[in-house]
């Protein structure tokens, strides 16, 4: 004889499963509540920052180096805001890492800047562990963050070789689609 669930369980099971739901659904419009805002911004002067190098800053002085927005004048930049604890973020990094490679001997400079707190994270080893080439800045005082308006994460801003925003995007952005908004930016 099969023993019997209480309502409570099953209602609480189905409570927990419609938040699950909720929070799923909420997750997949995240980038829709954040689009107005970001299209306001596209066409406007990308805001300049000066951030220090993490991880592969050879191409800018070395680690420890910093490098700053202006510092890429006439070249377009993709600058990819990210955290280690981020679980799309993590996801995105091969993706971006891989668009570094098609693009960065075509005049396209691919940023990633890393937004952990100091003692969060540590963005070099996620560089090194994961096999990233692209260059890693540390945000620690979120110079950056703020000056872009960054309320999730991951985000892509995508600038032009003029120094106007592009494009932005919240979420995990494809490849196709960095590759379509890198060829606006040229």
């Amino acid at each position: 004889m099969m023993e019997a669930i209480p309502l409570r369980s099953t209602r609480g099971g189905l409570r927990s499963a419609g938040l699950v739901v909720l929070l799923l659904a909420g997750l997949a419009l995240l980038p829709r509540l954040f689009a107005g805002r970001e299209a306001s911004r596209v066409g406007q002067n990308a805001p300049d920052f000066r951030l220090s190098i993490a991880a592969n800053g050879g191409e800018f002085g070395g680690d420890g180096a910093s490098v700053g927005l202006s510092d890429l004048r006439g070249r377009a930049a993709l600058l990819v805001f990210w955290a280690t604890w981020c679980m799309p973020c993590r996801a995105e990094a091969p993706v971006i890492n891989e668009v570094f490679r098609r693009w960065h001997d075509r005049n396209v400079v691919v940023l990633g800047i890393n937004t952990d707190e100091p003692g969060q994270g540590d963005p070099r080893a996620f560089a090194l562990e994961r096999g990233l080439a692209y260059p890693i800045l540390r945000d620690d005082s979120a110079e950056a963050l703020h000056a872009y308006d960054v309320e999730a994460l991951p985000t892509l801003v995508v600038v032009s070789t003029l120094g106007k925003i592009v494009a932005i995007r919240t979420g995990v952005t494809g490849d196709d689609e960095i590759d379509r908004l890198i060829r606006q930016a040229l």
